[in-house]
């Protein structure tokens, strides 16, 4: 928050037309975490990746609340939320608050949604709590060091390094250039993308900016990641992909598959990196059709 926000409030920039719900606050290892809780039924869990938060949901949210109960947090250093004077932002840092998240809020018989850095996120949480998580659904996201990967590397070391980093802090190159151009099927709208910029505003851009150089320096975390990874792999698992996707292209899906068997894919064609804002009807019918289902 600004100096002029007080922690734990919504700020004004927030229009109630654009995010039409009731904003909670909780503190976490002296984070304090932004999220929504809306509906009631089987819990979704909704974990958003860089650079975004909480309000890229909001239409997923809107649709499935009369169905499942539906809760979506900000990362500290993300959204509404503030993180601890201690917390670096790493890989790490967040995914340990996520887990402090789901036993605060004494959560259980969880479907985590993970897209983006929240697939890694949820993942660990899952590890971390098995006997909390019930099923997975993964979007558009990735659950292994990326060390080896050209591109991956490139973009790691440039935006993630230290003029990278202050590139973005200067000039919030994340919301302001790769936001809209990962929606595919629409245009974000001046509205949205103030949603995006007043969350990122000067001076709240470190978690955005160290984020990048973590696909790279989360190697311990990820190798923790898969020592673990046997405690879940066989839990029920929709992939569900959007093929326009810039950065996670078809190996990733692949991957996802091979790694959790149980699993059931819908692609969602023509829909960008950003699924449940590009394309949120079919991203929720997607989700409706596989409980159904399943």
């Amino acid at each position: 928050m600004t100096a002029a926000q007080p922690v734990g409030m919504r700020p004004a920039w927030v229009d109630d037309e654009q995010f039409p719900f009731t904003s909670r606050f909780v503190e976490l290892d002296g984070n304090i975490v932004h999220y929504v809780d809306e509906g009631s039924g089987p819990i979704l869990l909704m974990l958003h990746g860089n650079p975004v938060w909480s309000f890229v949901y909001r239409e997923v949210i809107a649709s499935l609340r009369d169905r499942f109960r539906c809760i979506a947090l900000d990362f500290p250093g993300f959204g509404l939320s503030v993180g601890s004077p201690e917390n670096q932002f790493l890989a790490q840092d967040q995914a340990k608050l996520l887990v402090s998240f789901i036993d605060a809020l004494e959560l259980s018989g969880l479907t985590l949604i993970g897209h983006d850095w929240g697939g890694p996120f949820g993942l660990h949480a899952a590890t971390q709590r098995p006997d909390k998580v019930e099923r997975l659904i993964l979007n558009n996201t990735w659950a292994w060091a990326l060390n080896g990967n050209l591109s991956s590397e490139m973009f790691s070391r440039v935006l993630g390094g230290s003029i990278g980093r202050a590139l973005n802090k200067r000039f919030n190159l994340m919301v302001n250039y790769y936001v809209p151009s990962a929606h595919n099927l629409r245009k974000l709208s001046e509205a949205e993308m103030a949603h995006y910029r007043g969350a990122t505003a000067p001076g709240r851009r470190d978690a955005c900016a160290i984020l990048p150089g973590e696909l790279l320096n989360a190697r311990e975390f990820f190798a923790e990641l898969a020592s673990r990874f046997h405690t879940i792999e066989e839990l029920p698992t929709l992939i569900l992909w959007g093929d326009k996707d810039p950065v996670f292209t078809d190996k990733y899906r692949e991957r996802c598959e091979a790694m959790f068997p149980n699993h059931t894919t819908t692609v969602l064609h023509g829909v960008g990196h950003f699924g449940q804002s590009d394309a949120p009807e079919a991203f929720s019918d997607a989700i409706r059709r596989w409980f159904n289902e399943s």
